[in-house]
């Protein structure tokens, strides 16, 4: 098995540079001892983390002149973390998180890439009780919306870790289920609106998805 290949590539935000190295492209998989498949992290979903996703753009955008400051801020699903490397630029207190095993090595590699510090990661599961992790003033997140059976275990994850004043941005990109995410996320006390997003003209298509924001 021969290891994945790569690409190196700079998104320009404004007069910010963020650099990164990702995986060439969505049919490169690289899990030699079987550590993705035993947590149930198949061949063709395995890629989907290494790649910059149109919504991770648009969170990133967004997140370049939101207000952070004196924010704990909780990137849920990061991947490539697009939104946790502008943030960390910007001295905001981030944690980034993903489930893939893979991450964390992107992580620390795009760190040092950007000469930036290092970045609060923790590699875990949304069913997963980690105590350890905390609670968070903002908590962002792009492109999480895949399957039904998520929807209810991404709403508990975002409860758990959530402060009782709390912010919550996704952006979707038009899966369908965001109507589901907020039902359950109105049942823990959140309000819910849907943004368009207007700084869009990056990217190769049209965006057809939504900016989630929950406030409580």
């Amino acid at each position: 098995m021969t290891k994945p290949r790569l690409c190196y590539q700079t998104i320009e935000f404004g007069k910010t540079d963020i650099h990164l190295c990702t995986l060439r492209n969505t049919q490169e998989f690289h899990d030699p001892e079987g550590i993705a498949e035993e947590l149930g992290i198949c061949s063709a979903s395995w890629p989907i983390f290494g790649v910059i996703w149109p919504s991770s753009r648009v969170l990133a955008n967004l997140m370049l002149n939101y207000d952070t400051e004196a924010k704990r801020v909780l990137e849920v699903g990061c991947g490539m973390a697009l939104s946790s490397l502008l943030l960390n630029k910007q001295n905001t207190d981030i944690t980034a998180t993903d489930y893939h095993p893979e991450v964390k090595g992107f992580l620390e590699r795009n760190v040092l890439l950007n000469g930036d510090s290092p970045i609060a990661y923790e590699q875990t599961g949304w069913a997963d009780h980690d105590d350890e992790l905390g609670h968070f003033d903002l908590i962002i997140g792009s492109d999480l919306l895949y399957e039904d059976a998520h929807i209810e275990l991404l709403a508990g994850f975002i409860e758990r870790h959530a402060k009782s004043t709390c912010e919550v941005i996704i952006v979707d990109p038009g899966r369908g289920r965001k109507n589901k995410l907020s039902t359950q996320l109105l049942g823990y006390g959140f309000s819910v609106s849907y943004l368009k997003p207007i700084d869009t003209d990056l990217l190769e298509q049209k965006f057809k998805g939504h900016i989630l924001k929950f406030k409580r």
